[in-house]
């Protein structure tokens, strides 16, 4: 068996906004495994000033596990314990060499039936006009559950933007999720969600920065909007830790986000001590291209949670891989009928 990777830069069809500033590209990394002329594809999406494995020797470490692809998938995700997002392609890889189909790593309704996943409308931060247009695109598309961006337009503009979306749609019609990710001050968090509980939200993604675990904990006992754990989960690598990061904390839910908390493994290890704990979960992607996003999806389906997913990042680029995968009236399909585009890929090393 040989492996290679490949860089690819994605071009977001538009700047989207974060708290932590406005996305124009995204680079992600495929990794092919081959033997003969059968192979497979994974991703390793590290995302820039948020992922652990933001460090300067990531591609040296993609280049180790090229060179040492035949330790096999388990010894290679325990050697790469601090490289999540390459823990997640390596998975993937092994997967889809070992599937029938390279793109089919589960087998699932979700595939061969064409079942849905429910997922969230996503609605990034600009001006107010730009949200609002993206909250009434959401909203015309059919979605039931919108997740805003918030933290970096004014406060009373944003929840201006709740309020317009609550005249028309009552929180059983609408699901709102708002995501901060990490812009509120810890002194004035609370203030915040209270106001923001009064537009009957579903609950707000890390109001606050990680790494104040008891400012969360003390939050996530006073506030009357519950609270889900997303950056909270990221660079914590031993189960103990996990296990008194969430008995501390105390969260209702948390957000999994494969690409960075260690792929399959490393989300089921959150998973199973949520579950223990009573703690509620969904998963999320992580601006992956269609390939990462196709194996996220089909992990998820086989979860059975009924929850609506954060999985609708595939149309954000440009220049995506072109694959099966739908979005229609807020649920995420697979159409086993249309083919992967993939020669960009497939003509690397194979």
């Amino acid at each position: 068996m040989k492996a290679c990777y490949k860089k690819y830069i994605l071009d977001f069809k538009r700047p989207s906004g974060t708290s932590r500033g406005v996305f124009v590209q995204k680079e992600t990394w495929f990794l092919i495994v081959s033997e003969n002329e059968k192979y497979g594809i994974g991703e390793c999406g590290m995302l820039r000033g948020l992922s652990i494995d933001d460090v300067s020797g990531y591609e040296d470490k993609l280049k180790w596990v090229c060179d040492n692809v035949s330790l096999g998938k388990d010894a290679l995700w325990k050697a790469l314990q601090k490289f999540p997002s390459i823990q997640f392609g390596v998975e993937q890889a092994f997967l889809s060499f070992e599937s029938k189909n390279p793109f089919e790593l589960f087998s699932s309704d979700f595939i061969e039936r064409g079942s849905p996943i429910a997922i969230n409308g996503l609605i990034w931060m600009g001006d107010e006009t730009f949200m609002l247009n993206q909250i009434q695109q959401k909203l015309e598309e059919g979605f039931q559950c919108i997740k805003m961006k918030i933290g970096a337009i004014d406060f009373e503009k944003e929840l201006a933007l709740l309020k317009s979306i609550r005249k028309k749609y009552t929180k059983g019609q609408i699901e709102l999720r708002v995501d901060a990710n990490g812009a509120f001050p810890v002194n004035g968090a609370l203030h915040k969600m209270t106001v923001l509980a009064g537009f009957d939200v579903h609950s707000i993604e890390q109001p606050i920065k990680q790494g104040n675990a008891q400012e969360m904990k003390n939050l996530c006992s006073e506030s009357p909007l519950d609270i889900a754990l997303d950056e909270e989960l990221i660079g914590i690598f031993d189960v103990t830790e996990k296990e008194k990061l969430l008995q501390t904390i105390q969260p209702r839910y948390i957000i999994v986000k494969p690409s960075l908390v260690g792929g399959f493994k490393g989300s089921m290890e959150w998973i199973h001590l949520a579950e223990k704990m009573g703690i509620g979960w969904w998963v999320t992607s992580a601006l992956e291209s269609n390939i990462g996003l196709n194996a996220i999806a089909q992990w998820t389906y086989t979860l059975k949670s009924t929850m609506p997913q954060g999985l609708g990042t595939g149309s954000l680029y440009s220049n995506n891989i072109q694959s099966p995968l739908m979005v229609e009236k807020g649920n995420l399909y697979y159409q086993k009928n249309k083919n992967w585009k993939t020669n960009l890929i497939e003509s690397l090393c194979i």
